[in-house]
């Protein structure tokens, strides 16, 4: 990787998302080398893909490059690679760019999409944890308004007109409005000789109630909010396969329908090397103790989604968003300084500040340690929050202007097909098939 050697305490840091940002700020100005490693070389605020997706925002808006962010701090070095596997025994981290030592390594690369073994599921649907991934959706959805007006077939019309999200987490909830409102307010103006009253929006969820992380107050002002949209909610329904074409679910209940944009869950992107002791079986993440080191590990630590720290509090590992990373990769810089020098670390105790989630123009919902409320206050809070959580003035700048542009013309400009998607498996519908 033509890291240079030196005599000063080696810190890897793999993955530049909001743990790994985090740890690196804090090692700033210390005795220490630091080298991150992301197989991009910017890093993704990803509470906002979802508007990517649907055209309110371009990719450039909120990605920032992980070389401004660290390029005043001395010591650190940046390298765009992706790691293939860990030799923990000799402390070498090898990738596709080489190889290289570390006196500590720290695991910070996030999560991904987790199609629990459904390899049809997987095949034929839509993710949504990266730009690209946003930007493929975001050409799919146009793309099949394109075809929609090509087709004679009121069935297959509908079928390119049926946008089904499985999911009802944030990341559904927030795609669910957002495609709501560009049915409302955009797609007609655009498709004047399609009827876009058939355009259907199915959020499917395997729970009894959607944003199940949330209060049960917030759950249904949620849910109450989409429905007043359009969006067909529905509950206690578990998707058993997708063959490109029809949804199967555990109920009478199928789907024909062109899109499936999968957010049903996430999973700790495993990297091969370490204990199988040390992941979790289920969800792929990294066991921590409370000082986020990985067990049965001295010198290996893991933050943010991919590690998963037992508590009374949370008996799963915290949440996995952002602000446990934030606050995870933030002590870990104190206590990498302190494990240096042979002091005592500091254990992690989560301060949760609350959640939240918006479905749309006005609409939103909050639910902070001691208050819940939604509506436009909400909908002002969350946007209040996000944008100054955005790493970089001009895209807090670019942002806040998109907003108030497409609050005031009721638009979203990003309605661009500029890399074509085609799904290999999309199978043509016929007026016989039921």
């Amino acid at each position: 990787m033509n890291i240079p050697e030196t005599s000063l305490p080696r810190i890897v840091i793999i993955g530049g998302g909001f743990a790994g940002i985090s740890l690196a700020k804090k090692l700033k100005n210390k005795s220490v080398q630091v080298v991150l490693i992301d197989k991009n070389n910017y890093h993704t605020f990803q509470p906002l893909l979802y508007q990517v997706a649907t055209g309110g925002l371009e990719a450039g808006s909120i990605a920032y490059p992980i070389r401004k962010i660290i390029q005043e701090f001395p010591e650190f070095y940046f390298r765009l690679g992706r790691v293939n596997e860990i030799d923990p025994k000799n402390q070498i981290v090898k990738s596709d760019i080489g190889e290289l030592r570390y006196d500590y390594l720290v695991f910070a690369n996030g999560s991904k999409t987790n199609f629990f073994g459904n390899k049809e599921i997987e095949r034929n649907s839509m993710s949504m944890k990266t730009i690209p991934q946003s930007l493929n959706i975001r050409s799919f959805i146009l793309e099949n308004f394109e075809q929609a007006l090509l087709v004679n077939d009121e069935q297959e019309r509908n079928a390119y007109m049926n946008f089904c999200l499985v999911g009802g987490g944030p990341t559904g909830v927030e795609l669910a409005g957002a495609l709501a409102e560009m049915k409302k307010a955009i797609l007609p103006k655009d498709y004047p000789d399609l009827n876009i009253a058939n355009m259907q929006i199915n959020l499917i969820q395997s729970d009894d109630r959607i944003l199940n992380t949330m209060s049960e107050k917030s759950s249904a002002e949620a849910e109450k909010f989409l429905i007043d949209l359009g969006v067909k909610v529905h509950k206690n329904v578990r998707v058993l396969s997708y063959d490109g074409k029809l949804i199967t679910t555990n109920t009478p209940l199928s789907f024909e329908t062109a899109t499936v944009i999968w957010t049903a869950g996430v999973q700790g992107a495993a990297i091969p090397g370490l204990n199988e002791q040390a992941w979790t079986e289920r969800s792929k993440r990294l066991r921590v103790n409370p000082y986020n080191q990985v067990m049965g590990y001295e010198n290996i630590f893991a933050l943010g989604d991919i590690a998963q720290m037992e508590t009374a509090a949370y008996p799963n590992g915290h949440p996995m968003m952002a602000q446990p990373a934030l606050q995870q990769g933030d002590l870990l810089g104190e206590n990498l300084v302190k494990k240096i020098k042979g002091q005592l670390m500091k254990p992690f105790v989560y301060n949760d500040k609350g959640s939240m989630a918006t479905i749309g123009r006005n609409k939103a919902v909050v639910d902070l340690p001691r208050y819940h409320f939604s509506g436009v206050l909400a909908w002002f809070v969350w946007m209040f929050v996000h944008l100054f959580s955005l790493i970089g003035f001009k895209n807090r700048a670019v942002v806040f202007l998109n907003w108030v542009y497409n609050y005031i013309r009721f638009d979203r400009e990003g309605r661009l097909i500029i890399r074509p998607y085609k799904k290999k498996s999309f199978v043509t519908f016929t007026s016989d098939e039921v």
